[in-house]
Order: C-alpha cells, then structure tokens, then sequence
C-alpha cells in the first residue's frame, strides 16, 4: 500500500512538500478469531516480531510483521472473528 502526506510548503513558495511511504498490512492467512493483540499504534517492530495471534481450526498460531516499522493502525481486538486475508495491522 503506497500513502502520500502531504507536509507542508516547501520554501515558502507555496508548493506543498509530499512525502512518500510504504505502509504494509499485516494479514490473516486463514478464516479465525483473534485471540490475543500483542501491539498497539506506536509500537516499533522487527520483521517476525509477533503481532497478534490468531486461533484457527482448534490451533492457535502467532501473527507476525512481515517488515520492520512503527505500528500505524491495529483493526482488530481480541475476540473478534476475521475472514481470510483481512488486515489486522498497518506497519509503516
């Protein structure tokens, strides 16, 4: 997922600065509930770092970053079901 902000004006001369980033979901592999959410907006993670975890088909599994960053949005709460694929958290 690609963001702009913009930042302000550059110079003073009017012209509004852009700042590109990469903001990364953190998805569910399967249909589950979620059992536990170890982070909250702000926290820094490492790629593997776990970020929640998910119980499906009688197992609980870890959810993990896929990159390093700072936890921008967290979607879900503990108890909640999910489908497939739904992004539980943003990283940027």
């Amino acid at each position: 997922m690609l963001r702009i902000r913009t930042t302000g004006t550059e110079n003073g001369h009017g012209h509004d600065k852009e700042e590109v980033f990469m903001a990364t979901p953190v998805t569910v592999p399967m249909v589950g509930k979620i059992v536990s959410v170890t982070v909250k907006v702000g926290d820094k993670v490492k790629e593997d770092d776990q970020v929640a975890v998910l119980e499906a088909m009688k197992m609980e599994m870890p959810l993990v970053a896929p990159v390093s960053g700072v936890i921008k949005e967290v979607c879900v709460s503990a108890g909640q079901e999910v489908e497939a694929e739904a992004t539980i958290a943003v990283i940027e």
